[in-house]
């Protein structure tokens, strides 16, 4: 799990958040001393004024994460920068407007959250420039040697060289036949060539990228260089930790046959059913207002059934009835057949349109998790039709139904709705990754996202 969590969060981005909560809490404090007309310490520590400040920095840091500012953290425009955290500051504001109504004791006094927010304001902004600019140049980068130029191995260095924050840095590629994306100049000779150029740019890690190691791996120099305290390691296991998927280009049966992490261990499985159900009776109760109110817009602004149900493949390909609200006019497939979703579909209502923008044509599934169906977190489950098309083209495809499908899932936070095959095929490296790596503590962060994702209804069609 601890593994897990330091490949999701990045160590530059973990020590962003906290200089910024240590900073934002600093502004309001040291505001507090310069405004209250009270003993300021009085009010910190006895009077609940800690408390209070807390509130504000976590709101400023979900808001700041809710603009994506975690996510890129690296500075393009300062204008842009500005604005970003003028909105958060704006946040922060109508959050304490929103406590006011609760209970005025939750509050900040005016004149502190004012001082306090425009000094965050001015703070944030010139500590993330100096970060950007200074501090993610000054850190300590991890040397990487590339050894073989296959196009997994081309798309890392790409990355790698446009992301400081990764902390890495390509010294070097060595092969014996061009990268097509990359310049000549990256080429540091031939793969014979090892041993003499890790002498000369000592490197920490080797990544490996040849699609044809036969007669071509310098076994015996690798072996020294990894005695020597060098890592060693596969392009296809660094794309997997870089970009958080399986590559399919790389990857062979022996390597699912053998593999010790792949596929759900039977404890992880119970502990997925038995919060699923949970959440499901929580999410029905919790929202059963809400359902009852989108069911009586279906019923008058379009003609037909208030549910939607269509069959989908789940657990081990057994097919089961899916729930989701109406937000196509009745009849929609009869003259199509199974289709993707377009963009501005012209089956879908205008009703149809809000709730699919929201995700609230989703919420039905949760009686399909309290029938056990499907899980909060999985894979999402496909059409029978598509199944059937997309395993003849796909190479493991049908793997993804070894567990539940979920409402969510880590292949939907990561790439969103895809309507191609390449998307399906990304979106199964997706499937993959999160099968390998299933966790509580990756549910968790997938079902965090799924929730930013809805309230900023990105991906939905």
């Amino acid at each position: 799990m601890i593994r897990l969590l330091r490949e999701l969060v990045l160590p530059t981005v973990l020590a962003l958040l906290l200089s910024e909560i240590l900073l934002t809490t600093t502004c309001f404090v040291l505001s507090s001393y310069l405004v209250l007309q009270v003993d300021p310490t009085v009010y910190l520590l006895y009077d609940g004024g800690l408390w209070r400040i807390g509130l504000v920095v976590l709101s400023i840091v979900l808001a700041l994460y809710f603009h994506d500012l975690y996510a890129n953290i690296h500075v393009y425009s300062k204008v842009i920068l500005v604005q970003q955290l003028c909105q958060v500051i704006g946040i922060a504001f109508l959050a304490q407007a929103l406590l006011s109504y609760l209970d005025q004791d939750l509050i900040l006094p005016r004149w502190v959250m004012m001082l306090g927010g425009g000094v965050t304001l001015v703070l944030l902004t010139s500590w993330r420039v100096f970060y950007s600019t200074f501090v993610l140049r000054a850190i300590s980068r991890v040397r990487i040697l590339f050894l073989g130029a296959n196009r997994l191995a081309c798309e890392l260095v790409e990355y790698f060289r446009g992301h400081q924050e990764l902390g890495l840095a390509v010294v070097g590629i060595l092969s014996d036949t061009p990268c097509n994306s990359l310049p000549p100049s990256e080429i540091l000779g031939g793969i014979d060539d090892l041993r003499s150029v890790a002498a000369r740019v000592k490197p920490d890690r080797i990544v490996v990228g040849l699609d044809e190691r036969r007669m071509r791996l310098p076994v015996h120099d690798l072996l020294d260089l990894r005695l020597s305290g060098v890592r060693i390691e596969e392009a296809a296991q660094s794309y997997e930790t870089t970009f958080k998927r399986v590559s399919l280009a790389a990857l062979r049966p022996a390597q699912l046959i053998f593999s010790q992490e792949l596929g759900p261990s039977p404890g992880i499985v119970l502990l997925q059913n038995i919060y699923s159900f949970l959440i499901g009776l929580i999410g029905t109760l919790l929202f059963s207002p809400l359902m009852l109110f989108i069911a009586l817009l279906i019923r008058f602004t379009s003609p037909g059934p208030i549910l939607y149900r269509q069959t989908r493949v789940g657990s081990l390909g057994d097919t089961f009835t899916l729930y989701k609200f109406r937000s196509m006019y009745a009849g929609a497939e009869e003259k199509t057949g199974p289709v993707w979703a377009a963009e501005d579909d012209p089956r879908v209502t205008p009703i149809g349109r809000w709730l699919r923008k929201f995700r609230l044509d989703e919420l039905p599934q949760f009686f399909n998790v309290l029938r056990g169906e499907m899980l909060i977190v999985g894979p999402r489950p496909e059409r029978p039709e598509f199944v059937k098309v997309l395993a003849e083209q796909i190479p493991y495809y049908r793997q993804r139904h070894c567990v539940k499908p979920g409402i969510t899932g880590w292949a939907q936070i990561n790439h969103g709705y895809g309507d191609s095959l390449e998307d399906s095929r990304k979106k199964l490296e997706y499937d993959l990754y999160y099968i390998k790596n299933l966790s509580i503590a990756l549910d968790a962060y997938i079902v965090f996202h799924t929730i930013k994702t809805m309230l900023l209804h990105r991906g939905g069609r």
